[in-house]
């Protein structure tokens, strides 16, 4: 008989080490010198990530462990953060790194119109993935100059497979920043001075309250709620308050803050100076998308230029990034994600007017509703209003994009009708295309048929009835090239994407949605129809009840297309 092999013991643990994965010692000294004298709150979760991914070029586990140690947080604390965003790579013990460069393509709707899809075709037929890792990415802002790319840190308009080769070849992956208006230029023009009437009490908060209420100015990131409004009710809260500014615009075909952003970025700065003395707001916390590395830089810049000039304290503006999420866009999962967490939205009521960052009464404000702050104050109410159309007061900065000869920021009034948008701003229609559709906001606002080309774009009225909204006044145009089952299906899939995954409805909605509308033959209505339904009552936020709105109008004003 043959001898039985000895069964093999279990390797007894060294008691005198801790369980789990121990520390190791080089990527202990490597964080901790990285870190630097920067404090280890926890609420500094996300920036340290940040410094880690841009280093190394990935979160290995041994990093994260270090890191833990470093913050004093708990391993899974750290990898449930890192796991839910975009732009970090956790990456495990035996598990390869990424490849040294990153080459991300947009295939969001615009992109996906302006030929994405043979831009990454080309890019994997031809790269070493070993040394280039191609990515589909979401909106990156870059509508207006689509197919958008993004090589290392350089955003690439018109992007081509050869060109991006080329630009991967010669090493032009760095940040390129853009001449944009400065500190001492916006000075010059007499710029910060209706701050400087405010801080003085020579132009009174109440005085304030009431002209931006008479402007009707509203927020501009998708809400619309009037801004005097909310800034009368974040003073109405007890103290100590803080502010945000959301400049977190993910909603595809919106490029409006990243516009003005790198051309001027002080109008915004003043309007928030402004908005923080009128609340009390001890500090300023500035979310800005991670897929804007240009504008990243500019702000840091123009941030310490404002506190050499002592026109802000040091770290009065405290600028956090963001790490590709679309969900952040959303305020309280933007808070959630300042406060160096999962960007979660929170169930209302509380809301961040009460409770905001880290418990405190918030005023959150977007880039774009700042940036005319100023002008409001400086030029008055009726200035403002008379810019708009009749019962449509104010003036806005459409993005638009897609099939029309000009696409970029359009400042045109509100109530403004999309026929205007293109004849009189965007020069018509591109060469060789009829108009067929358009989404009149973003990915959430549904899509319309060329046939309601007279609908005044505002918050409400018409637009209202119809189960649609102007949203962040991102308009993409569509032509007879377009199908508009495959504009559908490409913004079900951006939201089934982005979805956090927090409430059912919208996590298994999303889905469920974008497979229904591949099913061969025809379609189940009645299935979509109770499922749009089910995400519209029960969805925790605006996401998963917008999410259905494209379909809803596929089958409305689109059968030709199924």
């Amino acid at each position: 008989m043959l001898d039985q092999p000895a069964a093999r013991m279990p390797r007894k643990r060294d008691s005198a080490k801790p369980k789990g994965r121990q520390l190791d010692e080089s990527a202990h000294r490597e964080v901790h010198d990285l870190l630097g004298d920067r404090p280890r709150r926890r609420d500094l979760l996300i920036e340290h990530l940040h410094l880690i991914q841009d280093q190394f070029g990935c979160l290995q586990a041994k990093h994260i462990r270090a890191l833990a140690e470093e913050m004093r947080l708990s391993q899974v604390e750290i990898y449930e953060v890192a796991s839910f965003y975009d732009h970090f790579d956790v990456v495990k013990e035996g598990e390869p790194t990424p490849a040294p460069l990153t080459i991300r393509v947009c295939d969001s709707v615009t992109c996906m119109c302006m030929g994405a899809e043979d831009v990454i075709a080309g890019l994997e037929a031809e790269v070493d993935p070993a040394k280039v890792r191609v990515m589909r990415a979401p909106c990156m802002g870059g509508c207006d100059v689509a197919p958008a790319a993004r090589i290392g840190d350089r955003e690439v308009g018109h992007a081509s497979a050869a060109g991006l080769i080329k630009m991967a070849e010669a090493g032009e992956t760095g940040v390129l920043k853009p001449d944009y208006e400065g500190l001492a230029a916006y000075r010059a023009k007499g710029g910060y001075g209706i701050w400087e009437q405010v801080r003085t009490g020579a132009l009174a908060a109440d005085t304030v309250l009431e002209k931006l209420t008479d402007a009707s100015l509203r927020g501009l990131g998708g809400a619309g709620f009037p801004a005097g409004k909310k800034w009368g009710f974040v003073r109405g809260y007890p103290g100590p308050r803080l502010m945000t500014i959301n400049g977190d615009e993910g909603e595809p075909g919106t490029f409006k803050d990243r516009y003005y952003l790198e051309r001027n970025p002080h109008p915004m700065f003043e309007g928030a100076l402004i908005g923080a003395h009128v609340v009390e707001a001890e500090r300023i916390y500035l979310y800005m998308r991670d897929e804007y590395p240009a504008v990243l830089e500019i702000l840091r810049t123009e941030i310490a230029a404002l506190e050499a000039a002592g026109l802000v304290a040091p770290g009065f503006i405290e600028l956090r990034r963001g790490a590709g999420a679309y969900i952040c866009g959303e305020e309280s999962a933007m808070i959630e994600s300042i406060e160096g967490k999962r960007g979660l939205p929170r169930h209302r009521p509380p809301y961040i007017a009460e409770v905001g960052v880290f418990g405190r009464p918030t005023l959150n404000n977007n880039v774009e509703t700042l940036y005319w702050v100023p002008k409001i104050l400086e030029h008055g109410a009726e200035w403002f209003r008379a810019q708009g159309k009749p019962d449509h007061p104010g003036m806005r900065s459409w993005s638009v994009s897609g099939r029309v000869k000009d696409p970029g920021v359009k400042v045109a009034p509100a109530g403004v009708t999309i026929r205007e948008l293109i004849e009189d701003h965007c020069g018509g229609m591109a060469d060789g295309h009829s108009f067929k559709a358009y989404l009149p906001g973003g990915a959430s606002g549904g899509i319309l048929p060329a046939s309601l080309d007279d609908v005044p774009l505002d918050f409400g009225g018409k637009l209202a009835e119809l189960g649609s909204f102007v949203g962040s006044h991102a308009i993409v145009v569509f032509s007879d090239a377009d199908n508009i089952k495959d504009v559908a299906l490409n913004l079900v899939d951006f939201f089934t994407h982005e979805s956090c995954g927090q409430c059912t409805p919208c996590r298994g909605g999303t889905e469920k949605m974008g497979k229904l509308l591949r099913t061969e033959g025809k379609l189940d209505e009645a299935t979509i129809r109770d499922l749009e339904q089910v995400m519209r009552d029960a969805s925790i936020c605006g996401l998963g009840q917008a999410a259905p709105n494209p379909v809803n109008h596929l089958l409305q004003y689109f059968r030709g297309d199924l």
